[in-house]
C-alpha cells in the first residue's frame, strides 16, 4: 500500500496528493500519515512546496468529507427512525427516542465533535455521517472541516519536511497513535453500550414494579 501511495505522489504531484487524500477521507483504512509525511519530505527535493501540498491535501480532505455528508444526508433522521420502528429496531432493542436523543446531541455539540474529530484517524473521516444526518447546516460543516483538516495537514506535512528522509518515522508514530486511539474508542463504545442497556433495563424493571 505504501510503495503505491509513493509511485502515484511520485508521478502526479499534487493531483496525486489531492485524489489520494479525498480516497483516505471515503475511504479511512488508506493512510493519510503516509500521505502528507512524504508530501512534506517531497517538498525538499522537488518543485512541491508545503503551502502546495497543504492547499491539495485540503481541497482533497474537503472533498472526500462533502462525499459522506451527503451520504449522511441520504440516510436522514426520517429513514433511521422508519428503519429502528420495524424488525431491525427490536432485534437492536433501539427506539425512536434513542434516535431522537442521539441526534439533539450531535445538534447541540455537534460543532465541537466535527472539528476536534478531524485530528482522530479513522474518526475524522466517519464522522462526516453523522454531521449529514443530523442536518448541519453544509456551510458550518465546510468551515469546520476546513479548519480542522487545514491544521491536521500542516503539522503532518512540516513534520515530514522538517524530518527529510526519516519522514516515516513520523508516520509510524501517527499509526501508533492511530492504533491506541481505536482502542480506546472500541472500549468507550463497549462501555457505553454496557451502560445504556444497564440504564435501560432498570427503567423496564421500575416499569414492571410499578
Amino acid at each position: 500500500m505504501q510503495e503505491i501511495i509513493i509511485n502515484i505522489m511520485n508521478q502526479f504531484g499534487y493531483l496525486g496528493i489531492l485524489l489520494l487524500i479525498m480516497i483516505e477521507n471515503v475511504f479511512p483504512p488508506i493512510p493519510s500519515e503516509v500521505i502528507l509525511c512524504f508530501g512534506g519530505f517531497m517538498t525538499n527535493s522537488t518543485n512541491l512546496t508545503i503551502l502546495g501540498v497543504i492547499i491539495a491535501s485540503t481541497i482533497g480532505s474537503v472533498l472526500g468529507a462533502i462525499i459522506l455528508y451527503f451520504l449522511g444526508k441520504i440516510l436522514n433522521k426520517e429513514r433511521l427512525i422508519k428503519i429502528i420502528s420495524g424488525k431491525i429496531g427490536k432485534v437492536l432493542r433501539l427506539k425512536v427516542k434513542d434516535i431522537e436523543k442521539a441526534d439533539y446531541w450531535f445538534d447541540t455539540k455537534g460543532s465541537k465533535t466535527v472539528f476536534f474529530c478531524r485530528f482522530i484517524p479513522i474518526v475524522r473521516s466517519l464522522i462526516s455521517i453523522p454531521a449529514g444526518m443530523s442536518e448541519m447546516p453544509f456551510w458550518k460543516f465546510i468551515t469546520l472541516t476546513t479548519l480542522g483538516t487545514t491544521i491536521w495537514n500542516t503539522i503532518l506535512t512540516v513534520l515530514g519536511s522538517i524530518m527529510g528522509e526519516n519522514w516515516y518515522k513520523v508516520a509510524s508514530f501517527i499509526d501508533e497513535y492511530a492504533t491506541i486511539t481505536l482502542i480506546i474508542l472500541v472500549i468507550l463504545f463497549i462501555i457505553g453500550t454496557v451502560y445504556f442497556y444497564s440504564k435501560r433495563s432498570d427503567a423496564i424493571k421500575t416499569r414492571k414494579i410499578k
